[in-house]
């Protein structure tokens, strides 16, 4: 009686054991928005340039600082050795000297905004690059929901081939097939099987992609969501809310911006510096009295021989200005090309996917059912039905990369819209 509930209770554990094992191989699911999350909060790429930002705002917050003070000490006015000394004077003094340079106020307020200005390009950078980051993902991401459809497909012709061999097998001996049929249908069937390995392949090879991405290791394994749906064709914007929209127009701006004030840091090297010095010197004998120098210095910057080079960098700064101002507009009127002619490619294959699904497909279809059916009651030859079913599962895979295709324009016009 012990050893019989015993017995249930080793099964019963064995059971759960295994329940909980096949729960755990089973891969999660991950969703578009949360492997767009993930590369966001843990790609390596994106935390080094988080660091490297920090480092510049950092750096900045040193830029008011003043140069250390420099101390020195020596002996003032003492004769070389050797030398007849007529008098306890012509000794010398002992000297300690300290010396400040003080710069000027605006110029570290102006090194200050240029720093933190430089802080404010890489943030937009860090933009610029999860942008392309996101691109990415969603390419490797639709890339693998049409593998994935594919492979069904893949499986129902795999299935399809296996029951006219099947089929082709029991009416040979019947003398209602030819060997050749059955060599064809097996044919078939092993192409079908090597498509579907390829299938396997490329929805790995999409796995590991994303993997990189979100700084997975590679052998992590997930699912997807499958039923994701094509983006959308959002209304073409404006030149200022492209502006406000694209990464790189921000960048660019902050760059000119950073430009600006480094043009106007560059403008206060006119201003004058300071300095302080002060001298104590101890005579070597006791007969002289302590004495000390105190100097106030300020540069002159307005001299002709140094005023060239501060004027002739500025007048550099201001071209480079104008340049970049060229730049940012011949971008944006790239921008707007680009996005027009991927919104006029978008409706056009969207409109060539529609008619794959709603018209050549269920012909192909119905083709294919009806030749089969002929099949069946000895009307037609396998070969046609051979030839039906290649050509509903060539219109199906020609869908499925249209499909793909649809996908990457809808991408890649997010993309250049900054969604």
């Amino acid at each position: 009686m012990l050893s019989t509930k015993f017995k249930y209770i080793i099964l019963f554990l064995i059971l759960g054991c295994s329940l909980q094992a096949q729960a755990q191989v089973k891969p999660r699911v991950l969703t578009l928005d949360s492997v767009l999350l993930y590369i966001h909060h843990y790609n390596l790429m994106l935390k080094e340039h988080d660091l490297e930002t920090l480092a510049i705002e950092t750096s900045a917050e040193g830029a008011k600082s003043w140069m250390a003070p420099m101390v020195g000490s020596g002996v003032f006015m003492a004769p070389y050795p050797g030398q007849n000394i007529m008098d306890s004077r012509d000794k010398g003094s002992f000297m300690i000297s300290a010396q400040q340079d003080i710069p000027n106020p605006a110029k570290l307020k102006a090194k200050e905004k240029y720093l933190q200005s430089k802080a404010a390009i890489e943030e937009e950078s860090h933009e610029v690059m999860y942008n392309q980051f996101r691109a990415q993902a969603k390419t490797a991401y639709y890339g693998w929901v049409v593998q994935e459809k594919k492979k069904a497909v893949l499986e129902e012709s795999r299935r399809i081939m296996e029951f006219m061999l099947k089929l082709a097998k029991v009416r040979y001996p019947l003398n209602q097939g030819t060997l050749g049929n059955i060599y064809k249908a097996e044919a078939r069937l092993h192409e079908v099987e090597n498509m579907l390995l390829m299938t396997d392949s490329e929805i790995q090879m999409k796995n590991i992609q994303l993997n990189m991405l979100m700084s997975f290791p590679p052998e992590t394994r997930f699912a997807i969501d499958t039923l994701v749906k094509v983006p959308e064709l959002v209304i073409l914007p404006d030149t200022a809310a492209l502006t406000s929209l694209r990464s790189d127009v921000r960048q660019l701006d902050r760059t000119i911006e950073s430009m600006r004030l480094n043009l106007q840091l560059e403008k206060l090297e006119r201003k004058p510096d300071f300095s302080l010095r002060f001298d104590h010197m101890k005579p070597r004998t006791g007969m002289m009295p302590r004495q000390f120098t105190a100097m106030g210095m300020v540069s002159i910057p307005i001299a002709p021989w140094s005023a060239r080079m501060y004027k002739a960098n500025s007048k550099a700064m201001n071209l480079e200005i104008q340049a970049m101002q060229l730049g940012r507009a011949n971008l944006l009127n790239e921008a707007k090309s680009m996005i027009s002619q991927m919104a006029l490619e978008f409706s056009t294959k969207k409109t060539q996917v529609s008619n794959y699904q709603n018209k050549i497909l269920p012909a192909l279809n119905k083709n294919y059912q009806t030749t089969l059916l002929r099949y069946e009651q000895n009307t037609a030859d396998l070969p046609q039905v051979v030839d039906a079913w290649e050509a509903l599962n060539m219109a199906q895979m020609e869908y499925l990369n249209n499909l793909e295709q649809l996908y990457l324009i809808g991408v890649n016009y997010e993309k250049e819209l900054e969604k």
